[in-house]
Parts: C-alpha cells; sequence; structure tokens
C-alpha cells in the first residue's frame, strides 16, 4: 500500500523494519554486526571524549536555540571535546557545525529513514546506519555527557534511555544536561508531580540530570566532569 506523507510517497509494505524479520532472515544479522563493526572501529579511534548533542531536525536557523547548538558545540570542541550528533539537520546540523568551525571532531550518525534523512553535510566523521538500536549503541558507548536541547520523540527516546541505562546500573552515571528551561521545565515538573510523587521513581534518581540555560555553564559542568 503507497501513502503520501508530508515527505513524500512511502511504501508502507517495506516502512517499518521490524516487521521485516522473517524465517530465514538470518542474513540480516550480517548487516548488523557490519554496522556494530564500522561504528566500533571508527568511533573506538577518536581517542578522546565525546559530547552528544541531541534535538529537534525541524530546528531552523534563525531558531535561539539553534545558535546555543552551534555556540556549545565550538566552546567544546575547542576545549578538546569530539561532538557528536545524530548527522541530520536542525539542532545536529548546528552542533556539526559548530564542531567543524572550532576544526574539532564533528561526528554525525546518520540513519536512514523512510523519509531519507539526509546528512547535514558538517560532520567530519559521519556514520551511516540502518538500524535504531546500533546506532544508539554508539551514542551510549562513546559519549562521555549527554547534552538535550528542544526536540521531539527522538531527543525523548535518547534522555530516557539514558536515564534508564544510569538508574538500572547498566551503565555508569554520566552528565545529561537539559539546554532551555522554558522548554524542559514542564516535564521536569510532571517528572516531580507524578513520577516521584508517587513513588515511581526515587528523588535520587532527579539528580541524573540538570537543567541549564546558559551555553557557558553547560561548558563549565561538562569540563568539570568530564575529564581531558
Amino acid at each position: 500500500m503507497m501513502k503520501i506523507t508530508r515527505a513524500g510517497v512511502v511504501d508502507e509494505r517495506q516502512q517499518y523494519s521490524l516487521d521485516n524479520f522473517k524465517a530465514g532472515d538470518s542474513w540480516r544479522m550480517f548487516r548488523i554486526l557490519g554496522e556494530f563493526v564500522d561504528g566500533f572501529d571508527t568511533l573506538s579511534s577518536v581517542g578522546r571524549p565525546a559530547v552528544s548533542i541531541f534535538g529537534s531536525a525541524r530546528t531552523p536557523m534563525e531558531d535561539k536555540y539553534f545558535e546555543l547548538a552551534d555556540q556549545i558545540a565550538y566552546e567544546l570542541a575547542k576545549a578538546g571535546y569530539a561532538v557528536i550528533t545524530g548527522g541530520g539537520h536542525g539542532i545536529m546540523g548546528a552542533a556539526n557545525r559548530g564542531a567543524a568551525k572550532a576544526d574539532g571532531i564533528s561526528i554525525g550518525l546518520n540513519i536512514n529513514l523512510p523519509f531519507e534523512q539526509e546528512p547535514n553535510g558538517f560532520a567530519n566523521v559521519p556514520l551511516n546506519f540502518k538500524y535504531f538500536f546500533v546506532r544508539k549503541v554508539m551514542f551510549i558507548k562513546y559519549s562521555m555527557a549527554f547534552i538535550g536541547m528542544p526536540g521531539g520523540f527522538g531527543t525523548l527516546d535518547e534522555l530516557f534511555e539514558s536515564l534508564t541505562l544510569m538508574q538500572t546500573r547498566r551503565i555508569k552515571a554520566f552528565p545529561v544536561i537539559l539546554v532551555g528551561s522554558e522548554f524542559w521545565g514542564g516535564l521536569v515538573d510532571w517528572i516531580k508531580d507524578q513520577m516521584l510523587a508517587t513513588g515511581k521513581i526515587d528523588p535520587d534518581d532527579m539528580l541524573y540530570f540538570q537543567v541549564m540555560d546558559d551555553p557557558e555553564e553547560v561548558v563549565k559542568y561538562i569540563k568539570r566532569t568530564v575529564v581531558l
């Protein structure tokens, strides 16, 4: 069945990758293993701590958070950190651009999507993935800190996966900074009023992330907590 979307015509029969796994499709494991090998080989050679910056691909260049992402990435790269993004446009493009302007390591982990996310062109270490779960392993394994800019479901997915892994002690705790109190404030209040107040999480779980507005404060916090 063909479906017309904002991004164009999508063949729904081919859209959902998980639906395509059938008996006898074990050959797909070679593609998956290949993505792991490419990711591990490339990112393990970076040789310096990396910071991942997440945010909406729909953020226009004139948006204040686009400029903030560019500024934060520039300062981090200048300080010697590698910068990792999801490789797309919007906030991701801003962060890759900022790191590249500082002659730093600008990594873009792009994902193939049905509506074809195009790489932003600012990453000087580009990688392309078909499988979300492989890409997410790369973010977790090679990032020493996460910076969440305003974004959508994908940003929330990365945020809550990192918090879950730290809460369950599957990974060591690392800095998670949410930039923009006007954007994140409602979510933080909901977590306090609904999850914390009803015992779904512990008070200490609120310490896994910080909310900041000042880019200088963000960079100083990273420098203080992620030692080069």
